[in-house]
């Protein structure tokens, strides 16, 4: 099955590639299919909203499946920000480093006992003829003092997941593809699209 990226980020395609190819999808890039460089503003209110979004667009653009999807880091302590604006946190042209810096900053005089935090991802595949499809999700973790790994992008370095001692950005490819986020809103589905095939 040949399913058009919506996502320009190099990451996030590695990350889904390395998921997808064990469930029989070829992954094209928005480019390698020939859709135009063309700006989608995600101005959505929630993940599913911006997911949607991303995911149609492309879809108009090409008339083939495509998948997009939208992530980022709810923190209990902020009341789930950044959430839908994890990317430009600080800011527009925000960069992972003054990200991280900020989170760091507003959870400076915050207990470890309440650095609860959660990554999300939520998929989204359009298809042509109509029918839409939607994965969330969850992995549950907290919020270190300083940054630990150079694996990852974006605040995995400062992100343990449950049941670990390590950061995402410290977590081999595999390790992390079995538990993250992503991973999991892949694992969902792959469950839905078995059962519209079966």
């Amino acid at each position: 099955m040949i399913v058009v990226a919506a996502t320009q980020n190099k990451h996030k395609i590695q990350e889904i590639e390395s998921i997808t190819r064990l469930f029989g999808f070829e992954i094209v890039s928005r480019g390698d299919a020939g859709v135009p460089d063309v700006e989608i503003s995600e101005d959505g209110e929630t993940f599913e909203e911006n997911s949607y979004k991303k995911a149609a667009e492309i879809m108009k653009l090409c008339g083939r499946i495509s998948i997009a999807d939208d992530s980022g880091l709810m923190v209990d302590a902020l009341s789930g920000a950044p959430g839908v604006i994890s990317a430009r946190f600080s800011g527009e042209g925000a960069t992972d480093q003054m990200n991280n810096a900020k989170l760091l900053d507003l959870l400076k005089d915050v207990p470890e006992d309440e650095r609860g935090a959660k990554f999300v991802s939520v998929i989204t595949m359009v298809y042509p003829e109509g029918r839409t499809i939607v994965a969330r999700g969850e992995c549950f973790g907290h919020i270190i003092r300083e940054p630990h790994g150079n694996g990852g992008f974006g605040y995995d370095p400062l992100f343990v997941p449950e049941g670990f001692t390590k950061t995402f950005a410290e977590l081999t490819s595999d390790e992390k593809n079995q538990i993250s986020h992503r991973a999991l809103a892949l694992q969902k589905l792959r469950l839905q699209l078995g059962e519209i095939a079966g």
